[in-house]
């Protein structure tokens, strides 16, 4: 066996050509090491924070009408809504403006590709992601690390912003829609109510128990003076010498009194008659003007839902200026370099030792 067929073949051609591997690795390290040092160092500043339930904004649980107590953190379909906000163009635009990213990222505004190259930009060094424990971390690297810092905390802050607009937005459709429900309920109640009065003046009833209880009292009262009168009547026609102006007054008062009787039972009529369409009517004023006060009631709590200031995130750790850089890891870079090239150049140096007899020209022509 030949001695470049064995490991100690492989190690005596190693050691001969050690110097050029030497170099080579050198030279790699070197390289790397002025590559590496021109590169742009990043500072990573993070912010972490915790979805908040929605729940906290409604009416019903803020005014204690609901049989639930309102959740505090979010669920998972609340972390799905702030992961889409913190991934829109929206929250990149604003972030883009407010800060001047063309200019620090030092992309041309006016170039035709301008937005599309500044949202790559950004996002390469924007990164949100969920921690095994539900938390959200909004991470922002750049070579300033005090602006890193500022960019994390207005995400996370413009995040929160986007969110309660959106719930508001929501409360806001649900305001409109009782207004009109209260602006409807009040036409009702104006055309059940002229309705309503329309009846009580056709019928003449005003409070149907008062009456009654008024008119039949007066009709008791009345017949019971008609039959008394009525007696005295018969006995006074068949009684001799008694005056004609005296018969002719009591007939006049017994007249009198039957035609109040008659007028007092009309009403009486027109009082049993009217009231099943009053009664009707009067129900579907007083549903009506329960409903309307209904929504009132829930209108106003909307309005103090829509003007309350209530988080859609709880805020774990605000982004502080770094201290380290995140990148670029000079050394293991360096060292990376080193490792490759002393690799390669050792496979290198063995297909060298392994086919420098061979006749390359003979190869090729025998072929």
């Amino acid at each position: 066996m030949e001695k470049k067929d064995n490991l100690l073949g492989v190690l005596q051609t190693l050691f001969k050509w050690r110097k050029p591997i030497f170099y080579t690795c050198l030279a790699a390290g070197v390289g790397t090491a002025i590559i590496s040092l021109l590169l742009p160092t990043y500072y990573k500043a993070t912010t972490i924070f915790l979805a908040a339930s929605p729940d906290q904004a409604k009416p019903e649980l803020m005014f204690g009408e609901g049989e639930l107590e309102a959740e505090f953190y979010g669920n998972e379909n609340d972390i799905d809504r702030i992961f889409t906000i913190a991934e829109s163009s929206e929250l990149a635009d604003y972030l883009i403006d407010t800060f001047d990213l063309y200019t620090h990222y030092d992309i041309d505004p006016n170039g035709a590709k301008a937005p599309y190259k500044v949202r790559e930009a950004f996002f390469d060094l924007y990164e949100v992601t969920k921690t095994k424990r539900d938390a959200i971390e909004l991470t922002i690297e750049d070579t300033d690390k005090v602006l890193a810092a500022k960019i994390a905390n207005a995400a996370r802050d413009r995040i929160d912003a986007i969110v309660q607009k959106l719930m508001k937005e929501a409360h806001s459709k649900t305001i409109n829609a009782y207004k009109s429900s209260i602006i409807q309920k009040q036409q009702q109640l104006l055309v059940i109510s002229d309705s309503l009065n329309h009846l009580r003046s056709a019928y003449g009833v005003y409070n149907a128990d008062a009456q009654i209880e008024s008119i039949m009292a007066q009709l008791y009262g009345t017949q019971a003076m008609l039959v008394r009168d009525k007696g005295k009547l018969e006995v006074l026609e068949k009684a001799p010498g008694i005056r004609r102006d005296t018969i002719t007054f009591m007939r006049a008062k017994v007249t009198g009194m039957e035609a109040e009787v008659k007028s007092l039972e009309e009403k009486v009529k027109n009082i049993n008659d009217g009231m099943p369409k009053i009664s009707i009517w009067e129900k579907q004023y007083w549903d009506a003007n329960t409903a309307l006060g209904n929504n009132r009631v829930r209108l106003k709590q909307f309005e103090a839902a829509f003007e309350s200031d209530i988080p859609s995130i709880i805020l774990v750790e605000k982004a502080h200026e770094p201290l380290i850089k995140s990148r670029p890891k000079r050394s293991l870079i360096v060292i990376a370099a080193v490792v490759i090239a002393f690799f390669f150049s050792i496979a290198g140096v063995l297909l060298i030792d392994a086919y420098q007899g061979t006749n390359w020209r003979q190869v090729f022509h025998d072929r």
